[in-house]
């Protein structure tokens, strides 16, 4: 495991030093996963001229590369494990850059579909999972940090992307762009080269499973998966739609695709903001509400702003999409993390990957259809808003419901109190709850002293699980 794999965890994480050429990587890595499926919809107008289709056809092409980051996730995981992170990140950015190159001789719109949207979506999977993983293993104090920081990549490239795309459209038609973008997709390996392994790491991967399927049995982890499945099905549409809805609001070409921009101007900033304040003291055992919040915020932008139609309502619709966007960015890895801990969070990530896949291939597709059949994007955002607010609703009830535990007294443990007995509480307590009260009437100073370690240590774990060690144990 020399190339960096997740077993690779003996050594502790430095939070710093080599960290950041790693942070930095991971950040140009999100940047190109999450804004060039987006990016490639200043495309769509000129697709559907040249091979005369619909809306929904050419949407398939930013759904399928999606669909392929997102559903490859297992894929991914399982090659990591086998033979470390730079390797797979290096093969993943020549083979996005080649599909976007290939992309750019095809003569139909399959071809389009193989190239643009299987190849290059393949490609960018296995640079997107894998660095996210040498992050959790480079940092853990500055964990939340750290993910705003990097999550911030997707709205910068989107900044730049869109009208960068535009003019390349303009200039060189979409076959010039599409070679273009190929070749910026080869930075990709860059990125991959300083994904070193931490000093003093040990192997062994091929000791392990390839994919640990035992986060099912953690019902943390399923009602994330759940909830993250509700978002996906509407988190994307409103971004794939703005372009070619401002367009058809009579907005010109140049002004619509700088809405993207907007969005992306407010995301840089509030990813990092967002990051900052999860990681403080008195919010990071919340941030699973945090994350709740964000989604309902997202939601309610995108529904009462469902009938925008000037300018500059669009732009107000932009600046609020992006701060509560840039939230759930911010923060949809951090409460992954949290909840299954860094020894099985490479498993669990690619499954919820492949979760959200079929949620990709659901939701851009269809609010295509509805734009052709219905000619009217006001009840695409009602659509799109109310599965956001679902998912927020349905995340932070359940959490608050299901994985609370009920506050009350503990039967007193049957051997004499000590580090052993506090670790076995630590295990099943609740954030914010009052140590178990003791079952004797006099009870000695070192269980007292054990019960304010116990209550001390219970106030910094997340709603979601516990520290890092007893959520790999499955504490729920």
């Amino acid at each position: 495991m020399g190339a960096g794999g997740p077993s690779q965890r003996a050594g502790a994480a430095p939070d710093g030093g080599w960290g950041w050429a790693v942070l930095l990587g991971c950040f140009v890595v999100t940047g190109f996963s999450y804004a060039f499926p987006k990016a490639v919809s200043v495309y769509f107008k000129a697709l559907m001229r040249d091979f005369g289709v619909g809306y929904s056809d050419t949407a398939w092409i930013s759904s399928i590369m999606l669909a392929m980051l997102y559903g490859t996730g297992p894929v991914s995981s399982i090659l990591v494990n086998q033979f470390g992170c730079r390797p797979v990140m290096l093969a993943g950015g020549l083979l996005a850059s080649a599909g976007m190159v290939l992309a750019s001789f095809t003569r139909s719109l399959v071809e389009l579909y193989l190239t643009a949207g299987v190849l290059t979506g393949l490609g960018m999977a296995l640079n997107f999972q894998p660095s996210l993983i040498m992050l959790g293993l480079y940092f853990d104090r500055r964990r939340p940090l750290a993910n705003g920081l990097a999550a911030a990549g997707s709205p910068v490239f989107l900044s730049a992307l869109s009208p960068l795309g535009q003019v390349l459209l303009e200039r060189f038609g979409w076959r010039g762009g599409f070679l273009l973008m190929g070749g910026l997709l080869l930075n990709c390996c860059t990125c991959g080269a300083v994904m070193r392994p931490l000093p003093g790491a040990r192997g062994g991967a091929r000791e392990e499973r390839l994919l640990d399927l035992s986060v099912f049995t953690d019902r943390g982890f399923v009602v994330y998966a759940v909830a993250k499945f509700i978002l996906v099905l509407g988190l994307f549409v409103p971004t794939i739609m703005l372009v070619n809805y401002a367009k058809d609001a009579g907005v010109p070409d140049a002004e619509a695709a700088f809405l993207l921009s907007v969005i992306g101007f407010v995301d840089i900033v509030a990813r990092p903001a967002c990051g900052a304040l999860a990681g403080l003291a008195h919010v990071r055992p919340h941030v699973t509400y945090l994350f709740s919040l964000a989604m309902l915020a997202n939601g309610l932008t995108d529904v009462c702003s469902a009938r925008a139609r000037s300018y500059g309502a669009l732009v107000g619709f932009c600046v609020a999409f992006g701060l509560s966007y840039g939230m759930v960015g911010a923060l949809q890895f951090e409460v992954l993390m949290a909840t299954v801990g860094a020894h099985r969070f490479p498993s669990a990530l690619g499954l919820v990957l492949l979760v959200e896949a079929v949620a990709v291939l659901i939701g851009p597709p269809s609010a295509g259809r509805l734009v052709d059949a219905l000619k009217n994007y006001e009840i695409i955002f009602y659509l799109a808003g109310s599965e956001v607010l679902l998912s927020a609703l349905f995340l932070a009830t359940a959490t608050y419901c299901c994985l609370r535990k009920p506050r009350g007294p503990r039967p007193a443990p049957d051997g004499p109190s000590g580090a052993g007995d506090a670790g076995e509480a630590e295990s099943d307590g609740e954030p914010g709850c009052p140590p178990a009260a003791a079952q004797e009437n006099h009870v000695g100073p070192e269980r007292e002293q054990a019960e304010e370690e116990e209550e001390a240590e219970a106030e910094r774990k997340p709603v979601l699980g516990g520290s890092t060690e007893t959520m790999g144990k499955g504490a729920f």
